[in-house]
């Protein structure tokens, strides 16, 4: 199998790391090699990525001209769209209805960021004398873009659409166990026209790539999505070069159930927010808090649903649960059942491997619901990034909010009722960057997303995401014509 190229300031190279392999989790069969950067490639891609950012070629460019290019990417990924969308599928496991979202929207993002591109203003500010004082936008720098594997090429756009839009260069070091869809979005980058050395794409480790990438001074900011004990070594190195971030994190997310919600509807949503993904999702509605008086009739009902998910290859538009993305990760998921059950919990459904024969190549793991555990149990707290869920019973909603906010994360959370006095209350009670009353996982690129606490600072999306990727300048223009009388 030959080794595909890294993408290096607008050319193909080989890479000087070592070669790493994307295999497909749904049967542990190698995709592609891929090959890695080293620091070497790594200080090639910011030399490359500062001289291409400050060429007049890019430098001078109107906003709407900018903004073509980005409209260029996303006619492309729409073209596109099915090929990528099966390549994802086979990266990392997501069912296919999944990634062909996911790809929609990363077309949907670059769309996005073109319009806000053409149309962000600077401001005229009120003065205290006779000058004339305003406030522009102008970019950072170099942004490091390190992506996830549970959602790439959607990761991808979030960090790339806004990063470019705002005049910057961006090296992307996507996940090494998907590495695929980012190469896939830099041919069609250099396909649409955009200017050599504004794009890398740098595959290779975190310990290797991307511990180049953060600490190499010519990077201005280091956007990056993953975990939380990752997000707080980049927050170290960023620290010391004072250098802004954006860090979205982990999370531990509480899912809650009032008696006068539609159940029905609740636990249609309860099953997305937790089990889609594979559980494989940060904002996952992992603690599922279920008021008291219809506690034993919803999560009867919650488990006879949730053991009726279909499991199974993710080339299936039928299937709704694919595999974990790889063999390790499914081990510490059954790592964190076997806990569950040591600190007293109850399995209500799954905490197996599907018995099919045409499923055991691959890293499947059951939809599993647990009971009998407090919040301040570990499988309560601990992220564990997998289909399992933790039911809480609560009675009222001062006990309610203390157990959902009783958390380091703060990432998201979802509220079913049918009062919406209430649904207000306790949503601006929680500590979550994201609330969603009788609903689970919605989204809109116009729409701030991130996290408080140990679930990362700054936000991403929406117009601000965009300025989350510039730095501002002030200016004042004397309006007098006379001189500083100081100085006389």
């Amino acid at each position: 199998m030959s080794i595909l190229p890294l993408y290096l300031a607008g050319s193909w190279q080989p890479g000087h790391g070592v070669p790493l392999a994307s295999v497909n989790p749904a049967d542990n069969q190698p995709l592609a090699t891929v090959a890695t950067a080293d620091a070497a490639d790594v200080d090639a891609a910011v030399t490359a990525g500062q001289a291409a950012m400050h060429d007049p070629a890019w430098r001078d460019l109107l906003p709407h001209q900018r903004a073509a290019y980005l409209h260029r990417i996303a006619a492309l990924i729409e073209r596109d769209a099915e090929r990528l969308a099966q390549l994802q599928r086979q990266d990392n496991g997501k069912p296919i209805l999944e990634t062909r979202a996911l790809v929609g929207s990363a077309a949907g993002t670059f769309r996005y960021f073109a319009a806000i591109c053409e149309t962000l203003e600077g401001d005229i500010t009120p003065s205290r004398g006779s000058y004339l004082s305003l406030s522009t936008w102008e970019p950072l720098g170099v942004v490091a873009a390190i992506t996830p594997w549970n959602s790439p090429i959607a990761s991808e756009a979030q960090k790339v659409a806004p990063a470019l839009a705002a005049g910057n260069a961006v090296i992307v070091k996507p996940s090494e166990f998907t590495p695929l869809l980012a190469l896939e979005l830099a041919k069609l980058a250099d396909e649409a026209g955009l200017p050599k050395g504004l794009l890398s794409v740098l595959p290779g480790t975190g310990a290797v790539t991307g511990a180049a990438l953060v600490a190499h001074p010519g990077v201005a900011k280091v956007t990056f999505t993953g975990g939380t004990a990752t997000g707080r070594a980049i927050g170290r190195v960023a620290a010391d070069k004072i250098m802004p971030v954006s860090l979205e994190l982990g999370g531990k997310s509480p899912n809650i159930v009032f008696a006068d919600a539609d159940i029905d509807q609740a636990i249609n949503g309860v099953l997305f927010g937790l089990f889609s993904s594979q559980g494989q999702s940060c904002i996952a509605g992992s603690r599922i808090f279920v008021e008291e008086r219809i506690y034993a009739a919803f999560t009867a009902k919650l488990a006879e649903r949730a053991a009726a998910l279909r499991i199974g290859d993710p080339a299936s538009e039928r299937t709704q649960i694919g595999p974990a993305i790889t063999p390790q990760h499914r081990n510490k998921v059954e790592g964190y059942v076997a806990l569950a059950q040591q600190e007293g919990g109850r399995l209500l459904c799954g905490g197996s491997r599907p018995a099919d024969p045409a499923l055991q190549s691959g890293n499947y793991i059951a939809p599993t619901l647990i009971e009998g555990l407090g919040n301040r149990s570990r499988t309560a707290q601990e992220e564990i990034f997998g289909p399992v869920g933790v039911l809480l019973p609560f009675r009222n909603e001062d006990a309610l909010i203390a157990e959902a906010n009783d958390t380091v994360y703060g990432l998201a959370s979802g509220i079913w009722t049918g009062d919406f006095r209430r649904a207000w209350r306790i949503g601006r009670a929680l500590n979550a960057g994201t609330v969603w009353i009788n609903t689970y996982k919605q989204f809109s690129i116009a729409t701030p997303f991130g996290g408080n606490a140990e679930s990362g600072i700054g936000r991403e999306k929406a117009r601000d995401g965009l300025k989350a990727y510039m730095r501002q300048k002030s200016l004042y223009v004397d309006l007098s014509g006379r001189p500083i009388p100081w100085a006389d």
